[in-house]
C-alpha cells in the first residue's frame, strides 16, 4: 500500500494547530513513513492536488477563506476540522458580537501609539465578513479534532487511526486541559 496524501491549510486562526502537529517531535518521522504531505504551510506547497486527508485549522472570516476552503474540500476525500477555531470560530469569533466598523476603529484608531492610524483600504486585501464562521457552515466536514490547540498526542493518534483505516477515537485524557 502506498502512502496516503495529506494536505493542511490554515484560515483565520493563530497557526497553533500546525505548531501542535510539529510538537509530535520524533514521531513526525514515523508519520512520514505512513503519509506524504501535499499542500501545507509546513512544506510550502501552495496548491492541493487530490489527497486522502485534509486538515484545516482556523475559522472562515472572509471571501478568500471561503474560496480556499471550498477548493480544499473538493480535493480532499476526508476533511478534518482541527481545533476550536475551525470547529466553532474560536477566538477570532469573539468579534462576532461587535460591529465590524467599531472593531476596525478600536484596532486602527484608538489606543496608545495609534494616533493617525488608518484602516487598511487596499483592493488586494480581502474584506472581512461581519462574523467569523466555523468550517461546517461552508463545507461538509468528516471529522472534528477539538482543542485549542489539540495536543500533539491527540493529533498523532487521530492521524495514525485515519492512516490505518480506523475510525479515530480519542480518550478523554487526550481532550481535557486540567
Amino acid at each position: 500500500m502506498g502512502k496516503l496524501k495529506v494536505a493542511t491549510c490554515s484560515l483565520a486562526g493563530c497557526f497553533g494547530c500546525h505548531m501542535s502537529l510539529l510538537d509530535i517531535d520524533e514521531k513526525l518521522f514515523d508519520l512520514l513513513e505512513l503519509v506524504e504531505l501535499d499542500r501545507s504551510p509546513l512544506t510550502d506547497i501552495k496548491h492541493c492536488g487530490p489527497c486522502e486527508i485534509g486538515l484545516v485549522e482556523g475559522g472562515v472570516c472572509n471571501a478568500e477563506n471561503v474560496h480556499v476552503l471550498k477548493e480544499f474540500r473538493s480535493n480532499c476525500r476526508t476533511l478534518v476540522a482541527v481545533g476550536a477555531c475551525a470547529i466553532t470560530g474560536g477566538i477570532p469569533a469573539m468579534r462576532n458580537n461587535i460591529d465590524l466598523w467599531d472593531c476596525f476603529q478600536e484596532v486602527y484608531h484608538y489606543g496608545i501609539g495609534l494616533e493617525g492610524g488608518q484602516i487598511p483600504n487596499d483592493r488586494e486585501l480581502p474584506l472581512p465578513f461581519d462574523k467569523v464562521r466555523p468550517l461546517s457552515e461552508v463545507v461538509r466536514i468528516d471529522h472534528f479534532l477539538p482543542g485549542c490547540p489539540p495536543s500533539a498526542e491527540a493529533i498523532w493518534k487521530f492521524l495514525t487511526d485515519l492512516a490505518a483505516g480506523r475510525e479515530p477515537r480519542l480518550d478523554y485524557e487526550m481532550l481535557h486541559y486540567d
